[in-house]
Formats: C-alpha cells, structure tokens, sequence
C-alpha cells in the first residue's frame, strides 16, 4: 500500500488534472455557442447559391461546365478531409480518418487511386503517417476560419478536377447533429448533382453576360469553394462540441479518482494510527 504522503501526493495532482479539464470544458462550450453561429450564419448565402446554382444546371447553355458533367470513368478520385488542428476532442479526427481509409480501400479494390486535401493538422498527419498522396493541405485555420484561408488547397483540387486530373471530388468531415452528437460524413462534392442542386419547378434559358462561360465558372468555383467553408465551419461546431463532451467526461473521472484516492487515504491514515497505538501499548505493557 502507498504511504500517506504518496497518496496525498496523488490526490493533489488529481484535483490540479481537474481544474485543467473543467476549465476546458467551460472555454469549449463557450467555443461551440460561437462555432454554432458562425455554421448558422453561412447557411442562408448556400442555400441562396444552391438555389441557382440548380437553376443554371437546368438551363440550356452552350457551355457544359465540367463541375456539372459526370465522368464516364473513374480513374482517380480525391478527397477533401477536415479535421481540427487540435486533439483532445473524443473520437471526433478519428472516425473521419476511420471512414476516410474504409473508402480508399475500397476505390483501391476497384482500382482507383486517391489524392487527399488535408484541412487541419490532424487530418495532415494522419495522412502522411498512413502513407497517402497528399496533393495540398492547410492547418492553423484558428477559432474563426476565413474562406481566404482555404482558397489556396481548394485551388489546387477544383483545377486537379476541372483539368481531368481527378475524375471524382468527395468530402469528408463530421457534421454537427447536436451539442452531444456528431457524425463522420463522406459526402460526394463534384460532379455536382443529387441533394447540391435544387430541382426548378420550370425550366428556362438565360442570357449570359459577358457569357456562359464566364458567368458559369465564377458562380459555381464560389459555390463549390461556400459548400466547403460551410463543411469546415460544422467541423469546427462539432470539434468544440465534442471537447466539451470529452473534457466533461474526463472532469467526472477526475472526480472519482479524487474520491478513491482519499478513501484509500482515510484507510492508510487510520491503519498508521492504529500501528502508532499497537506500538505504544507494547511498549507500555514491556515496562
């Protein structure tokens, strides 16, 4: 059995460990409230973009933007993996990275080979360590990202797949459901398509100016470029979410340790005693 003064040792550094987590706990939740604004507030500009983003999908223009043209073949896909910069945030990084490898493999069965986009430092060393070809990353995005930040590394993949490099463009990253729930999510970005288009009720041509071409690759490049900020800005809710969670977790084991350890205390403390005593009457009873 540990001596007293051990012990008191341990439940010192114990109750230090929990003041650390507890106040961790409180700057996350903190965090996640403004985290959560800030993915609120991207939503009305992306749905206003989807909204004609799928009207100009409709419409009958000379000019098939290649965002909007699926491949007939997929030779090489890419991904784009959002991840925080930071750990102690629960299994949020690695259920991201858990599913980001299931779909390599996958696409490696039927030969397809992969290229990623790490945002975020987590999601960048994972990559190298687990030996995949990264073809851009950004980390350091900080509490309040700016979509100039990942204009570089999105760059980078939108020109892979406009120029036929890349033949399919998914995105990964966790989603925010609740302040307690938060789901790894592969999401396919380009060809866009499906749920990133909304359905017109009618159909109609437009007059371009200057021209399809032009009007069409500013205003889908800046949709595609919205629905990965609005992706980093979830991330970033479900990062601070999932540190409160975690940080929580850890202050109540603290706090079980922290009564343990002054049982064991209380134990070791009364068995000196006792010893002290057993001694003294010895001692008393040999005179």
């Amino acid at each position: 059995m540990a001596s007293v003064k051990e012990i008191r040792a341990q439940i010192t550094s114990a109750q230090n460990i929990r003041r650390i987590t507890h106040t961790m706990e409180m700057v996350a939740t903190s965090r996640m409230r403004r985290a959560q604004s800030r993915m609120a507030a991207t939503r009305p500009y992306c749905e206003r973009l989807k909204a004609v983003a799928g009207h100009l999908a409709q419409a009958h223009s000379e000019y098939p933007h290649p965002f909007l043209v699926p491949r007939a073949t997929i030779r090489r896909a890419g991904i784009i993996l959002i991840t925080s910069d930071k750990g102690l945030c629960g299994g949020l990084n690695a259920n991201a990275q858990r599913l980001t490898l299931s779909q390599v493999k996958q696409w490696g069965e039927q030969g397809i080979t992969v290229d990623i986009c790490a945002i975020g430092a987590k999601g960048f060393q994972f990559a190298k360590r687990a030996g995949l070809a990264v073809r851009a990353h950004q980390a350091g995005l900080g509490e309040t990202p700016h979509i100039d930040q990942l204009i570089g590394p999105l760059t980078v993949m939108l020109n892979a797949y406009r120029e036929g490099e890349i033949d399919a463009l998914y995105l990964c990253y966790a989603r925010f459901v609740s302040a307690l729930r938060q789901e790894a999510q592969m999401e396919p970005l380009l060809p866009l398509g499906g749920q990133r288009l909304d359905t017109p009720a009618r159909h109609w041509d437009y007059l371009y100016e200057p021209d399809a071409r032009s009007v069409l690759d500013l205003l889908l490049e800046r949709y595609v470029e919205t629905l990965i900020f609005q992706a980093v800005a979830e991330n970033m809710a479900s990062e601070q979410a999932s540190r409160m969670v975690a940080m929580r977790a850890a202050t109540e084991n603290a706090d079980d340790m922290i009564g343990a350890l002054r049982l064991l205390y209380n134990k070791s403390r009364q068995a000196a005693i006792t010893k002290e005593l057993s001694e003294i009457v010895s001692g008393a009873a040999a005179v």
